[in-house]
C-alpha cells in the first residue's frame, strides 16, 4: 500500500480505500510521558521489577496508549491535515496483544463507511477501520474511528 501525504476531503475518500502509516518504535520515554500525561502510574506499566514477575514478564503499554499511538500514526499519513473537523469516537476497539518497549508498530487504515449528514453541509461522516501491528505482524489493536471530514469548498 502506498503512503499518502496529501490532505483528503470527504469527496476524496472512497469506501475500500486503504492507507498505510509509517512505522514507529515505542520507547521508554513514551511510557513515562503517557503516565505523566494521564496520571496512570499502574505498576504493570511503570515498575520494571514488579512487572517482570507479572503475567507479561515485562512492562506493557496501557491500552489507551496503544490507541493514542494509532491515532498519531493516522495523522502522520497526512490525509487528515486541515481536513478533519472532529474525531467522533469508535464503535469498537479490541486490544488482542500488549505493546512493549522496543516494538515498532505501524497501522493499516481502510475507509469502511462514508455518508453525508443532514445536520451538516460542510462535512461528512467517515468511518475508518484500523489495524495496528508490530514489526512481526502481531496485531496490537483493531477497531474503527469515526471522523467528520470537511467537504471541498
Amino acid at each position: 500500500m502506498p503512503y499518502s501525504y496529501e490532505p483528503h476531503y470527504f469527496e476524496d475518500l472512497d469506501v475500500g480505500q486503504t492507507f498505510e502509516s509509517a512505522g514507529r518504535t515505542v520507547t521508554e520515554t513514551d511510557f513515562a510521558l503517557h503516565s505523566m500525561f494521564t496520571g496512570d502510574w499502574t505498576e504493570l506499566h511503570t515498575n520494571k521489577e514488579y512487572s517482570e514477575d507479572g503475567p507479561f514478564g515485562e512492562r506493557i503499554a496501557q491500552g489507551p496508549m496503544t490507541f493514542i499511538l494509532s491515532t498519531g500514526l493516522f495523522q502522520r499519513t497526512g490525509i487528515v491535515e486541515r481536513t478533519v473537523v472532529a474525531f467522533l469516537g469508535m464503535n469498537y476497539m479490541d486490544l488482542p496483544s500488549a505493546v512493549r518497549i522496543g516494538e515498532t508498530i505501524s497501522c493499516e487504515f481502510e475507509v469502511a463507511e462514508k455518508r453525508d449528514l443532514e445536520s451538516r453541509d460542510d462535512a461528512g461522516l467517515v468511518v475508518v477501520d484500523v489495524v495496528t501491528s508490530n514489526h512481526e505482524g502481531e496485531v496490537k489493536l483493531e477497531g474503527d474511528m469515526k471522523f467528520l471530514f470537511k467537504n471541498r469548498e
